[in-house]
């Protein structure tokens, strides 16, 4: 969980540094967010294939119904998230993502039958608290050193509540395909839309070291992907999640050293916030989700 851990830390930071070139001092071009989901996309479901035509598992899967939900709203919500990425500084648009296992246990009551303690509306409440804060302490000018308009955080919200349906399409296929065969239907899904919108928005060709970092954002993405469905079969989920939130200090730690960004008091308070009420939540559950996998 670790290593996952480390893997979507760096795809974040590569996915920053090619939808803001401004940090690199124009070395790379600007591309949009979902010009980047589509190569992502690209080399996800070429490997994804490779694997599922190595083992005979049937391609499209059974379950298709939930295989096609967890492909739409997972990749939607990828989107939004790297739109967060290049729009906010790293460590709030990593932290605002890790809100999605709120939203997967408030859709999983209706949907799973999820049974939810009293206490776990109170950790909710907390991690809700801290997109509030963040909000507010830019509003009022309390964090002046960090540029952001506020909407991208309502938006990170929006991608975390389109993660927790993906999540719970997740959960519903676990008993019905491979892990692989629900990692595939995001790339699946996404390739197709992704290359119309580039098609109609105008198409960003990489030039020499770009076709590299590219490679790394869509490989390094699978490996996290796998490291972690690795992690969450061998152990108990409530034992190996909460590690996977040490990826908020890559971020802290990335955003301070490579992006020069100076997080002020209400910010780290935010985010110490939404960390406590997710990693509260997550040490409550007692359920095993095996099969879980990431966007």
């Amino acid at each position: 969980m670790l290593l996952s851990s480390l893997c979507f830390a760096l795809v974040n930071l590569f996915v920053k540094f090619l939808t803001n070139p401004v940090y690199t001092g124009g070395y790379f071009q600007e591309f949009p967010p979902y010009e980047l989901v589509l190569f992502r996309s690209v080399v996800s479901l070429s490997i994804s294939l490779y694997i599922i035509k190595l083992k005979g598992i049937p391609v499209f899967g059974n379950n298709k119904k939930w295989l096609l939900i967890r492909g739409i709203f997972g990749a939607t919500a990828l989107t939004m998230f790297f739109y967060t990425l290049q729009n906010l500084p790293l460590a709030v648009a990593t932290t605002v993502q890790y809100m999605s296992p709120i939203f997967t246990v408030l859709f999983a009551i209706p949907l799973q039958g999820e049974k939810v303690r009293p206490i776990q509306w109170l950790f909710f409440a907390l991690a809700l608290s801290g997109i509030v804060i963040i909000g507010y302490g830019k509003q009022s000018g309390v964090n002046s050193a960090i540029d952001f308009d506020p909407i991208w955080l309502i938006l990170g919200l929006i991608s975390a509540v389109f993660s927790g349906v993906a999540y719970n399409a997740i959960m519903k296929c676990r008993t019905t395909d491979a892990p692989i065969t629900i990692v595939m239907y995001f790339p699946l899904v996404a390739t197709p839309v992704m290359t119309v919108i580039c098609i109609i928005n105008g198409f960003i060709i990489p030039q020499g070291f770009e076709w590299v970092v590219i490679l790394i954002i869509g490989i390094f993405t699978q490996f996290a992907q796998i490291l972690m469905t690795k992690a969450l079969h061998a152990e108990r989920a409530s034992k190996v999640t909460p590690i996977k939130y040490i990826g908020a200090i890559y971020a802290v730690g990335i955003g301070l050293f490579i992006f020069d960004e100076n997080l002020s008091l209400i910010i780290f308070l935010g985010i110490s916030l939404i960390l406590l009420g997710v990693i509260l939540n997550s040490l409550l559950k007692k359920d095993v989700i095996k099969n879980t996998v990431t966007n």
